[in-house]
């Protein structure tokens, strides 16, 4: 059954005793981040604060921050059971005669529910108030901050062309009461319709911004889809059930109906504002620059609503395993285009873009490096610094394994591939922003074909003779491991 809104999540993270609540007054400038980081660390529990200084209502962190609270959130008891369903459902073989289809039947009928449904009355709605910031409990979350930061906005603009919605996570400034800055990257679908907009002249662009949805509707803002795929739908599949929207109070885009908050205003098109630095998920404080200016017309919410946020830094943190997610779900449609992938990996550390580790069934000359150039041209996947290509038989979340391969089987003048191109916006490392160099490691098993002369020397392993032998008598061995 899909959680209704973010306070029936919480209520199950409470049930289940994954859920900290927090009455003693704090500070929603530094102290929760500083609470937040070190239970973060310490793989604690979701955290809810209900006395914060200066605001009427609860501030919820850290609500997925482990890879328990992420299966729960989805409802599931592995990432991969929901890219099994993707996986399941793009495979044409499924629907290619009719004892297929009638099989396939309830693959389909779910389908049936990703649609969202247009509702005329809302609790996102209850209470509709003049725009003040001020009033919520939002986070300045790191000490160079430039300011407050809401950091968990779903920012739900609209084509002005087509008609469609796109719903995206960019933080937002907060400036004063009624405005906030809109961090809309050069390569993000927001700034794209941002750009749309300019070029038909329009003065004001509308945008609401929800705050506080389910668990699948906060991840849909952040998750990877194509341009013709609407995030609601996406948060329909997700759930196993249709999101309920609503108008917006001011302008003609529809909201989650279950949000805590909605923000309802425009983009100035003419105006932009300094932004920043904010301390990012990189781990390293992100530059100030110039963005457009979200203007606030009316704040909508719930009698009594949570407020959500979350903070990025060195990981890992609570954004590591909403990553997490989206390396699991993408992977069968990654594996449709390039079938030849076995598995991969997002290490926590290389935070989102810097470092993906890819298994492979190589059956030719340089099949690594055909990967890298196919992997460097998809979607957001041009952004990843370093790809490291191993064999099909090494697990890229073994990271102790994968670093003995990439330490052993290199040749650094025949398998490191520097590459130029596009780099994430919050990249500090390249000499010039936006675009880069970025290194593939080819760690797989060289072979006769690509010019490898001698003989590739086998892995030590012992026969599984001994090893079912050893396994059977373990016992009377008396060894114990204690640490």
């Amino acid at each position: 059954m899909a959680y209704k809104d973010l306070q029936h999540f919480v209520q199950d993270l409470d049930k289940k005793q994954l859920l900290n609540k927090i009455d003693v007054l704090v500070d929603s400038e530094l102290e929760i981040t500083e609470i937040a980081d070190i239970v973060s660390k310490n793989n604690g529990n979701a955290l809810l604060f209900t006395n914060v200084k200066n605001s009427d209502y609860p501030v919820l962190i850290n609500a997925v921050g482990s890879y328990e609270r992420i299966n729960m959130a989805f409802e599931v008891d592995n990432l991969d059971d929901i890219a099994q369903e993707i996986s399941e459902l793009i495979n044409m073989g499924n629907y290619l005669n009719i004892i297929s289809q009638i099989k396939s039947i309830p693959r389909l009928t779910r389908m049936v529910h990703v649609f969202p449904k247009k509702v005329r009355k809302a609790k996102c709605q209850e209470v509709i108030e003049e725009p003040d910031l001020d009033k919520l409990p939002i986070l300045k979350c790191w000490p160079q901050d430039g300011g407050r930061y809401i950091t968990l906005p779903l920012v739900i603009t609209k084509d002005p062309e087509t008609g469609q919605q796109n719903m995206g996570m960019y933080r937002l400034q907060v400036y004063d009461k009624k405005t906030t800055g809109m961090h809309w990257h050069l390569h993000k679908d927001g700034r794209e319709i941002y750009k749309k907009y300019r070029e038909l002249g329009k003065k004001r662009m509308p945008v609401s911004v929800a705050l506080g949805c389910d668990p699948a509707i906060m991840y849909s803002a952040t998750a990877p889809l194509p341009k013709m795929i609407d995030e609601m739908m996406f948060a329909g599949f997700l759930r196993k059930d249709a999101v309920n929207i609503v108008k917006s109070i001011t302008n003609d885009i529809y909201v989650p109906a279950n949000a805590e908050f909605i923000l309802e205003g425009y983009v100035d098109l003419d105006e932009m504002r300094l932004e920043g630095p904010f301390g990012d998920h990189t781990g390293y404080y992100s530059l100030e620059d110039m963005y457009p200016v979200f203007h606030i017309e009316k704040i909508t919410r719930k009698k009594e609503p949570i407020y959500p946020t979350t903070i990025v830094g060195k990981p890992p943190m609570e954004d590591c395993y909403i990553a997490k997610a989206t390396e699991r779900f993408f992977l069968p449609l990654l594996k449709l285009v390039i079938p030849e992938i076995v598995d991969y990996n997002f290490p926590l550390e290389g935070v989102f873009h810097n470092c993906v580790i890819v298994s492979i069934k190589k059956s030719y000359p340089k099949h690594a490096h055909k990967i890298m150039n196919s992997l460097w041209g998809m979607g957001q996947m041009m952004y990843t610094k370093m790809l490291i290509i191993v064999d099909e038989n090494i697990d890229p979340h073994d990271l102790s394994t994968v670093a003995w391969k990439v330490f052993n089987n290199i040749d650094p003048k025949r398998d490191l591939v520097i590459n130029e191109g596009p780099l994430d916006a919050l990249d500090h490392s390249s000499n010039t922003p936006l675009y880069g160099h970025r290194l593939g490691v080819d760690a797989t098993k060289k072979l006769k074909s690509e010019g490898y002369d001698r003989n590739w020397p086998d892995d030590i392993e012992m026969s599984q003779e001994v090893k079912d032998l050893v396994d059977n008598k373990w016992k009377s061995y008396g060894i114990d491991f204690k640490n």
